[in-house]
């Protein structure tokens, strides 16, 4: 849980009605946590993980641990947060790392369990290859169990776009971009073509856009080898122009990431689209509802992506070896990631499954509470299909630096209208060597 890359907003998430039918059926496979030493195990998560819902459950299962949990608002905090514990000493039995961070994490690997000594050979298979690849380090080691993944489907409201005459339904808005053909030149043309007949902006702030461009690329801001892959990358500064001209054009709302004014602006037709990995459907939900709306808001998800398979997000639960308790953790990381409990998680904050078994479930497939408010969209199918053809993204160190500080000011500027896009991408490597070098 994407932070940075994947970063989320307060949201509300499915109804506790709903999430307690669906962990009726979760049970713990025993373990340790059934004897009689009293534990408490501490948790950091961030974001709308899903996770909330479930501690309940694994704490009935096993009467003598109890477990403390933390979540941290936005995965640019929850980076801080670690990074400052990481220092200390301080840090959770469980911490919950997001992909972005995966090269500051495996530098010092070292410092985090490996999850063989707990059986995580044996249950590798669980998890898409390339998630169980992402958390192995350079030595052979796992160091942290697959929560989430984060493949990208288009959110739209229907209503909006209905008014501006543009196709209101799933398939004519995934037609309308382009299908399997759907590409980012369509998805400003189609921008234009809203605000021409609407004179309003298309989506909330270009910063969401480029992420998505980014991570859709065979190498983003680093390459393989680990050397920095921005400076002189003519794919990346003439899309950022572009993105200059979606600005000019009037596309942009220049929203504050992550601040939508308590919800109104999902509410109030400042914006039409919205790019929605997965967990980002939690969020909407959320704002929406947070803004005085519901389902009858208009909001949509189609299963098309400008520029094809791109993954935003996902996240990890590893064991720090300051953990006291690293066996009673690593059940419960294990737990958590359980095909049962990785639905748990899809049907309270849309994050889509990294555990195969999970992804073809019912729960995930069939009728959820996000289904129900995004106009009856088979949600879980749908990401499934937009996960086809998603390859991880090698992150170097400072992926979620650079995404924050050093990219966030830049597009800031552009958005505003304080900076066109020579100048501001000017701005943003000027940053670059300030900061990384």
């Amino acid at each position: 849980m994407k932070f940075s890359r994947r970063t989320a907003a307060v949201a509300v998430v499915a109804s506790t009605a709903s999430l307690a039918l669906v962990l009726s059926g979760c049970s713990s496979d025993g373990g340790s946590g059934n004897g009689d030493e009293k534990i408490t195990l501490t948790i950091t998560t961030f974001g709308t993980m899903g996770l909330d819902g479930l501690y309940a459950q694994y704490e009935a299962d096993h009467p003598n641990i109890t477990i403390k949990a933390t979540n941290i608002d936005t995965g640019g905090n929850a980076l801080t947060d670690w990074k400052t514990k990481q220092a200390s000493g301080g840090l959770p039995d469980i911490q919950a790392v997001e992909e972005g961070w995966l090269g500051s994490v495996m530098e010092v690997s070292d410092s985090f369990t490996d999850l063989r000594d707990y059986g995580a050979d044996d249950i590798k298979d669980r998890w898409v290859d390339w998630k169980v690849g992402q958390a192995t380090d350079p030595d052979g080691r796992i160091i942290g169990y697959g929560t989430d993944i984060g493949p990208q489907g288009l959110c739209y409201n229907g209503k909006l776009f209905e008014a501006a005459g543009l196709p209101s339904d799933r398939e004519g808005v995934a037609e309308l971009f382009g299908g399997a053909d759907a590409s980012w030149d369509k998805f400003f043309e189609v921008g234009k073509t809203y605000h021409d007949a609407t004179g309003k902006a298309f989506y909330d702030q270009s910063g969401f856009i480029w992420n998505s461009f980014v991570n859709q690329q065979e190498e983003g801001y680093y390459k393989k080898d680990g050397s920095l892959n921005i400076e002189g990358n003519k794919t990346l500064e003439n899309f950022w122009m572009q993105l200059a001209d979606a600005q000019k054009a009037g596309l942009s709302a220049n929203q504050a990431q992550w601040d939508w004014g308590g919800g109104q602006a999902f509410v109030d037709g400042t914006f039409a689209v919205f790019v929605c990995p997965g967990w980002m459907l939690g969020v909407v939900k959320g704002q929406v509802e947070a803004g005085g709306g519901d389902a009858t808001s208009g909001w949509d998800f189609a299963d098309v992506f400008p520029g094809g398979a791109s993954n935003w997000g996902g996240s990890f639960l590893t064991v720090p070896t300051s953990s006291k308790h690293p066996k009673e953790a690593a059940e419960l990381a294990d737990w958590l990631t359980q095909a049962k409990q990785e639905v748990a998680s899809f049907q309270a904050a849309g994050a889509f499954p990294s555990v195969l078994e999970a992804q073809t479930d019912p729960g995930v497939t069939g009728e959820s509470e996000l289904t129900k408010f995004f106009n009856n969209a088979p949600v879980g199918e749908i990401l499934a299909s937009r996960a086809e053809g998603v390859v991880a993204q090698f992150k170097g160190p400072d992926d979620a630096l650079i995404q924050e500080q050093v990219v966030g000011p830049a597009r800031t500027a552009l958005d505003a209208g304080s900076a066109d896009g020579p100048t501001s991408w000017n701005t943003l490597i000027d940053t670059l060597h300030q900061l990384i070098g």
